[in-house]
């Protein structure tokens, strides 16, 4: 084959990859996959569930896809106008630290889905860390259980405070935009999945939890303890937990109340108080009504960093 073949052949190799990049995965096929896997996860919880509960399944439910569903509203209004063309942008100049690497597709893409993955958890931990963040964030966990459709329950005022932080994702990574709906859809699944109510045999989760975030490793993240609630920030990848030395595996789920001290009545946590509760005035968060606070005492033996999930004995200490 000639020269002027060959660099004909990897012209459109290159507008063929270079187009690829540009088609995001249809949203009726990533909709359609969420769907079908919450379905999933739900049936499993009924059917092998991992934590009692405090509340009706069916109005936990109710009450979370209805916050879910003005996130996903304002998600619509806000975030897609903004990121799409962003991703878009950044794919036909080259622009952000992935494309200026000149490196080829295959291992561009999934770079950009491990590097929006670090980024979301250092997110995550923002969202607890900063205050006016944390009233938005609180939304999402004080619900009393934890099951598949907690996964989906944010506020919409954080939902329209993360469009920034997205765009600058997407921007400074380079994110194209097949990339960024992998990366969305895979954010989906693990999400579900971790917060779902499924008791898995431990020996399976044990093994998964080396490499991306399970249901029982997610839950302490849900404590009612501040100690407990400040680890375990990863969403998809258990590695940066590991990285930074916020991994904890060392509580099984007998001895993990879900939740925030401050909120521990159902009818607090109604569909009106949760969309009014970030523009209210703030309780401390994690004293209970009458001042005390959720504590426990690990014994450093009990840590295993393979998820022995040993049970301890939860107490309470005066604030």
């Amino acid at each position: 084959m000639s020269a002027s073949g060959t660099q004909d052949i990897r012209s459109r190799y290159f507008h063929m990859a270079k187009r690829a990049e540009n088609q995001p995965i249809p949203t009726l096929l990533i909709g359609a996959l969420i769907v079908g896997a919450f379905a999933v996860l739900v049936r499993t919880e009924c059917r092998r569930p991992l934590r009692g509960a405090r509340e009706s399944k069916t109005t936990r439910n109710v009450r979370n896809l209805a916050v879910a569903g003005l996130s996903a509203a304002t998600l619509s209004l806000l975030e897609k106008p903004v990121v799409g063309p962003i991703s878009r942008f950044v794919t036909e100049h080259r622009f952000g630290l992935l494309p200026k690497l000149g490196l080829p597709t295959w291992l561009e893409m999934p770079l950009s889905v491990l590097m929006m993955d670090y980024t979301l958890y250092c997110w995550h931990v923002l969202t607890h860390r900063v205050p006016a963040l944390w009233r938005f964030h609180a939304v999402h966990h004080v619900d009393l259980d934890m099951d598949a459709s907690s996964a989906l329950r944010f506020h919409f005022g954080e939902m329209a405070m993360s469009v920034p932080y997205r765009a600058a994702q997407v921007a400074m990574i380079g994110v194209s935009p097949r990339a960024l709906s992998i990366w969305q859809a895979l954010l989906f699944l693990s999400v579900m999945f971790h917060h779902s109510n499924v008791r898995l045999p431990r020996s399976l989760e044990r093994w998964l939890v080396r490499f991306i975030v399970t249901p029982r490793m997610h839950e302490i993240h849900h404590s009612i303890i501040r100690e407990e609630t400040n680890s375990n920030w990863s969403s998809g990848l258990t590695v940066w937990d590991r990285l930074h030395g916020t991994l904890r595996l060392d509580l099984p789920e007998t001895a993990i109340d879900i939740g925030v001290p401050a909120y521990r009545d159902p009818r607090e946590v109604s569909i009106v108080n949760l969309v009014e509760m970030p523009f209210r005035e703030q309780r401390p968060s994690w004293e209970f009504p009458d001042g005390t606070r959720p504590d426990r005492t690990i014994h450093p033996a009990s840590r295993n960093p393979l998820g022995a999930f040993e049970p301890q004995v939860l107490s309470t200490t005066s604030g």
